[in-house]
């Protein structure tokens, strides 16, 4: 899902002749594309983000601290993550950005299960990250993950706006032509109103 957020939002830039280029990580750099204007860049994007399957543990804010220190010219800056990790570190990163002058937005994907967390039955969980697994009685685990998840969403939010970092929360189950439209649309809005 991400990667296709990824392809299309490039897709449009690359369409009204803006130069796109792309960063996959985990807690290493793994793919980075130039930065284009070439509808051709497209595919080169595409190829970046296919090789490179999510693994491992992220670390969005080490990137985007390196980001800040190396990116010389004002832009905008697209982070599509799900921003599990060191939450205070990537809120650091997102303000260092927003002090170099980028132009900041966060698409927070993530899946409705993460979200609303549906398990009623025994249920083993496994780790993307880390490989760990828990089985458990999830009906016992509800009420503490959804006020933990409902603590991290808050302290994101917060953080974005605070710094003038553009939040938007995509769910997987949605379409991503609804999603993409929401955000487009959000943003038009915004510009309008300055």
């Amino acid at each position: 899902y991400a990667a296709t957020v990824a392809c299309s939002l490039a897709y449009l830039l690359l369409k009204q002749q803006d130069s796109v280029g792309c960063i996959a990580f985990d807690e290493l750099v793994r793919a980075r594309t130039s930065i284009r204007s070439t509808r051709a860049h497209l595919s080169t994007i595409a190829a970046a983000l296919q090789a490179n399957e999510p693994a491992g543990k992220t670390d969005p804010g080490a990137i985007l601290r390196e980001l800040a220190e190396t990116q010389p010219r004002r832009g905008m800056i697209i982070l599509i993550s799900d921003l599990f990790g060191d939450t205070d570190s990537i809120l650091r990163g997102l303000r260092l950005l927003r002090q170099k002058d980028h132009d900041v937005i966060v698409l927070h994907v993530l899946d409705d299960d993460e979200l609303d967390f549906p398990f009623d039955n025994p249920t083993r969980f496994e780790g993307l990250e880390l490989p760990e697994q828990l089985t458990c009685n999830p009906r016992a685990l509800r009420e503490g993950y959804l006020r933990s998840m409902k603590a991290f969403l808050q302290k994101v939010k917060r953080g974005c706006a605070r710094d003038a970092v553009e939040y938007n929360l995509l769910r997987t189950s949605e379409p991503l032509d609804a999603a993409l439209a929401a955000v487009l649309s959000k943003r038009t809005a915004a510009a309008r109103a300055h």
